[in-house]
């Protein structure tokens, strides 16, 4: 019999070849209804990349572009142009030529790249495709990283979940590895970034703690004004103090002046007496 050390959990890797299976791969028709929370979800993820990204160019305009996509139809297969996978969210690196105006990432044409990190968020509609199958397609794409959020914890029991977030990330060997499977955190290389599930949407972070969360456009707008407004309440502080110290310094000269009258005038009444 095999000795057991009850401290110890084995961990095990699987490694295998994923075969085209193409039936199951073809993009439905039309769009696919979302719900609020997963939509809101896939919505915040988009802008806080899209202030990434902005961000990125000022302070790197020679650096690489990045572009950020919605529900962008992803295909790699020329003879099977039908079959594809549409993220939730992805991060183009470089972008296509085509640019915003792309209408889906064809792989087989010049310039169109694998996305570098794609997201996906579970649906309580079907759910157990983003636990089961869902990487097999995005490892036969090619994309950098995969992220699964599940903000409802809607996954099946069946196959370990569910969990708040997976992360696979291509190797070396180019096989698509999961590397995280739990409540998070979660480090990004893509990214260099930190990911954070939180209730029903997903920060990113430059640290493990998210006390320097990245923000959307917005929420940096109002956190530039709250600062702003904070500064100008420090700097209308600093001038009440100063005023009030002028004042009591003022007051305080005023004190000395009577003190100092109060004195000359009883001298002086001591002057007059008789001797």
């Amino acid at each position: 019999m095999v000795p057991v050390n009850d401290g110890f959990r084995a961990a095990v890797a699987l490694r295998y070849p994923v075969a085209p299976r193409l039936e199951d791969w073809v993009l439905p028709e039309g769009t696919v209804p979302e719900s609020a929370v997963h939509d809101a979800a896939a919505q915040r993820l988009r802008l806080v990349l899209e202030a990434w990204a902005a961000r990125r160019r000022e302070v790197s305009p020679e650096g690489p572009a990045v572009q950020i996509a919605r529900n962008l139809a992803v295909r790699w297969l020329e003879g099977a142009p039908q079959v594809g996978i549409d993220p939730d969210v992805c991060v183009l690196c470089p972008p296509p030529p085509e640019g915003p105006l792309v209408e889906s990432l064809c792989l087989w044409r010049p310039g169109h790249h694998p996305p570098r990190i794609s997201f996906e968020v579970v649906s309580r509609n079907h759910p157990h495709k983003d636990y089961v199958a869902l990487h097999e397609r995005y490892a036969a794409m090619g994309t950098g990283e995969l992220v699964v959020f599940d903000p409802l914890l809607a996954g099946p029991r069946a196959l370990g979940g569910p969990v708040a977030l997976q992360l696979w990330r291509r190797d070396d060997s180019g096989a698509l590895e999961r590397v995280h499977f739990g409540s998070g955190p979660a480090y990004s290389e893509v990214l260099d970034a930190w990911l954070l599930p939180r209730e029903h949407h997903l920060d990113l972070a430059s640290d493990r703690d998210g006390e320097r969360r990245w923000r959307t456009e917005e929420e940096h707008q109002r956190a530039e004004k709250e600062r702003e407004r904070a500064e100008k309440e420090r700097e209308r502080a600093e001038k009440e103090r100063e005023r009030a110290e002028k004042e009591r310094e003022r007051a305080e000269k005023e004190r000395e002046r009577a003190a100092r009258l109060e004195l000359e005038r009883r001298l002086t009444e001591l002057e007059r007496r008789p001797r």
